[in-house]
């Protein structure tokens, strides 16, 4: 009877594993490998499977690093089931979305209320969900102008009272059910609005998404407008709007590591030798920021990071498996030992900011040059692989080598490996694997490889079921307990 429980408790570990990887990876776009209806189709199948068996652990992923995609899918997920759980559980998915749904981006939250809508998810938990996180937003005014049909949605499926007269809640609901109505507003951006229908100078006035309608109907010049909504622009935008062959006016070294490595890998590669400088400060800031306390901390680390043809990734995702391996070859610098970290590209090139997505996959010879042991003749305390697993240079060459590495050279496991995948491989409902015996997590951005690294050694099978549900736990608890954060700064 022990054995068969133990087997279950197995199996229930391996499929939160399997999943975790998969909503950290997928999001339901193309691939290089895989078209966007056979990761819907996978993703579909595993959210499914994963609530229908494990609906506690199911909730419980969204305190890990998980995607926004997936998120919002394990939201609305629970939502639409509520009467499958119980009163304890859900309670807790209660808390659990409200924090999940304070950290995700509001353009992402809007459009989950949308398909609550059309799914017809009017229980009294759902709408109570919704109204506390509208009652939450900072200016509800500001998401009335940049979010209309979101908030407008929203305001409808709750039947949130919006008085008469001059409170800001009436004037949001007269702006978006009586528009018209008021000949002006109190709030700035709601009689910027207004005023921006016949009034050029209006226009600068209103978050930049809205704006670019105004200016396009009044025939504004682009330079003249971009360069009088600057000071509205967030930093995306600002990097979005100007040419490549331009210096962005944006501080580089406060983007996101991952973002920031996607931005360098967009410039040509005489604009990258021409900022060389700026951008290498720029994206060894990044990751000593995302690496905070862990850094330093990782000893003697070496690294294989692919940049083969498949990395170029898809129309839908351009380069995001070779941002990912670049923004990790910055993290695991900052993360090792100082002058102890050593990065070897499938490519054989020495120049990481001037990496492109070239030829096949050698990654069985990489990671035999990884393993010999570095100055002073010491190993490595860590070899990380970063790549799509798809070692076709010879075809499984890597999977063996560390097999037989582990076997017969490293039984002891002095060196710890860690395969991390930014690719969701669809046919096999997780990230694709190089050996049996080298844990692998699914990645989506370099700065959750810390936290990745500890999910991780879990699929190794050096620990057990009871590890992973206390880690999850801690996780949980971990959540719950911090303020939420916004990620408007950088949408």
């Amino acid at each position: 009877m022990r054995t068969s429980e133990n087997s279950a408790d197995l199996v229930a570990a391996e499929d939160v594993l399997l999943f975790a990887n998969a909503a950290i990876t997928a999001t339901g776009q193309r691939e290089f490998r895989s078209g966007a209806l056979d990761q819907q189709l996978s993703l579909d199948f595993l959210h499914t499977y994963v609530r229908v068996n494990y609906r506690r652990l199911y909730a419980a992923s969204l305190a890990l690093d998980i995607n926004d995609h997936n998120a919002a899918r394990i939201v609305l997920g629970l939502l639409a089931t509520a009467g499958e759980a119980s009163a304890e559980e859900r309670r807790t998915e209660g808390r659990l979305i409200a924090a999940r749904l304070a950290r995700l981006p509001p353009q992402r939250v809007y459009r989950l209320f949308g398909e609550v809508r059309r799914a017809g998810i009017n229980n009294r938990r759902t709408r109570a969900i919704m109204r506390d996180w509208l009652a939450a937003r900072p200016d509800l005014g500001h998401d009335a102008v940049k979010y209309r049909s979101g908030v407008k949605t929203a305001a409808r499926h709750v039947h949130l009272r919006c008085p008469q007269g001059a409170e800001p809640l009436a004037e949001v609901g007269a702006f978006l059910f009586r528009p018209g109505k008021l000949p002006r507003y109190e709030h700035p951006l709601l009689d910027a609005w207004r005023r921006a229908h016949y009034e050029q100078g209006a226009v600068a006035e209103l978050p930049f998404t809205v704006a670019e309608g105004f200016a396009a109907r009044h025939g504004m010049k682009r330079e003249v407008f971009l360069k009088r909504a600057a000071p509205r622009m967030t930093r995306l935008e600002r990097l979005r709007t100007h040419a490549v062959t331009q210096r962005p006016d944006v501080d580089l070294a406060a983007m996101p590591l991952t973002r920031l490595a996607l931005y360098v890998l967009a410039l040509p590669f005489e604009q990258r030798a021409a900022l060389r400088t700026e951008l290498t400060d720029a994206l060894r800031t990044a990751a000593r920021r995302a690496a905070g306390k862990h850094a330093g901390s990782w000893g003697r680390v070496h690294a294989v990071l692919d940049d083969s043809f498949s990395s170029s990734g898809s129309g839908q995702k351009r380069r995001r498996p070779l941002a990912v391996a670049l923004a990790c070859h910055h993290l695991l610098e900052v993360l090792a030992a100082p002058g102890a970290y050593r990065g070897l590209w499938t490519s054989g090139r020495g120049d990481a900011l001037l990496v492109r997505p070239w030829g096949p996959t050698p990654l069985g010879m990489r990671v035999l040059d990884a393993l010999e042991p570095g100055p002073g003749g010491a190993e490595p305390d860590r070899l990380v692989i970063v790549s799509d697993g798809w070692d076709n240079a010879p075809a499984g060459l890597a999977g063996e080598v560390l097999r037989v590495w582990r076997a017969r050279l490293d039984p002891g496991r002095r060196t710890a490996v860690v395969h991390v995948n930014p690719v969701y491989d669809a046919d096999g409902f997780d990230v694709r694997r190089l050996a049996v015996g080298v844990p692998t997590a699914g990645i989506r951005d370099a700065e959750d490889l810390p936290a990745l690294v500890e999910i991780a050694r879990f699929a190794e099978g050096r620990t057990g079921a009871a590890e992973l549900h206390a880690y999850l736990d801690r996780r949980v608890a971990l959540f719950l307990g911090e303020k939420a954060t916004e990620k408007e700064a950088v949408a």
